[in-house]
């Protein structure tokens, strides 16, 4: 499969948050603020690329020799604990702002369905490992575009007349439903 339409289509036509609602914890939490938002997604983006690649190449190099793809699951969430370790203390380190502001939710990266999500669907889909990065890469990316759509329209509706009984996670869920129902109009256009 071409490497462009598995971008596209990690982004548009299967974006983790929208298509397959993966992820949504973070993505209701931390929509609120324009900033911290984009801090979550690209954090999530790097993530998710990051061990795509570990994952496919431990997968690969490690479990399928030694016959033991049943522990893909425990060994993903290994590879992905500890890169979220390394992008927190970075993110501390050079960014102590957008470390207060993200708070529980960069820890919680670490059991962000959306990467795990990923990493088994490039297994289950047979990529290679151009294919699984570019595929990790395009799903940060489409969990990016969700997460700022989402936090620009929160934003708007600060200024906006919201039934009370609405107000906060309600009106969230129902944005993210048209949202999803808008990103449908992409299907069909890769796979």
């Amino acid at each position: 499969m071409d490497i462009f339409i598995i971008f596209f289509s990690s982004i548009f036509v299967n974006n983790l948050a929208l298509t397959y609602f993966l992820g949504m914890c973070p993505f209701i939490s931390v929509s609120g603020d324009l900033k911290t938002a984009f801090g979550m997604g690209m954090a999530v983006t790097f993530v998710i690329t990051l061990t795509a690649a570990l994952n496919w190449l431990v997968f690969h190099f490690l479990l399928v020799p030694f016959d033991v793809e049943y522990l893909q699951y425990v060994t993903f969430i290994i590879v992905i604990a500890a890169t979220v370790q390394i992008v927190e203390l970075v993110i501390e380190r050079f960014s102590p702002v957008l470390y207060i502001n993200l708070g529980v939710f960069l820890p919680l990266i670490t059991v962000n369905c959306a990467i795990l999500g990923l990493s088994l669907f490039m297994i289950v889909r047979e990529y290679s490992f151009a294919q699984s990065v570019v595929f990790g890469f395009g799903g940060g990316i489409g969990w990016l575009v969700a997460i700022m759509a989402m936090a620009g329209i929160r934003t708007r509706l600060r200024f906006s007349n919201v039934p009370e009984a609405l107000q906060g996670p309600g009106i969230t869920m129902i944005i993210t439903g048209i949202m999803a129902l808008g990103f449908m109009g992409f299907a069909g256009m890769g796979s």
